[in-house]
């Protein structure tokens, strides 16, 4: 592919996704969702970030690795403990990173 076809394929995407992103925004005063779908989207930030998290912790190379040898699934319960009770972002990075740090030292 030509670097100028390339560069028309990229603004392109580009500028079909900003459109598309604008008419969400756009529209949101004139769109009234059902109840159903704002409880529905109440959840997407939090299966975003499982789906986010989840292969990270469970898979750091290509295969399902539970402990021993991978602590990253003992630190993520741990951090996710400490953001369950109490709600604090920054002591629940520091929590799971001091705590992946720690066992993947010691042990």
């Amino acid at each position: 592919m030509a670097s100028g076809t390339l560069a028309l394929v990229i603004l392109a995407i580009g500028v079909g996704t900003f459109l598309e992103r604008l008419s969400f925004i756009h529209l949101s005063d004139r769109l009234v969702l059902p109840r159903v779908v704002r409880r529905g989207l109440h959840y997407v930030p939090a299966a975003v970030l499982a789906a986010l998290v989840a292969p990270a912790v469970l898979r750091p190379e290509t295969a399902l690795a539970l402990p021993p040898g991978n602590w990253r699934p003992v630190a993520a319960a741990l951090a996710a403990l400490v953001a369950w009770r109490s709600r604090n972002m920054l002591l629940t990075l520091a929590v799971g990173m001091g705590g992946l740090w720690l066992l993947d030292g010691l042990l």
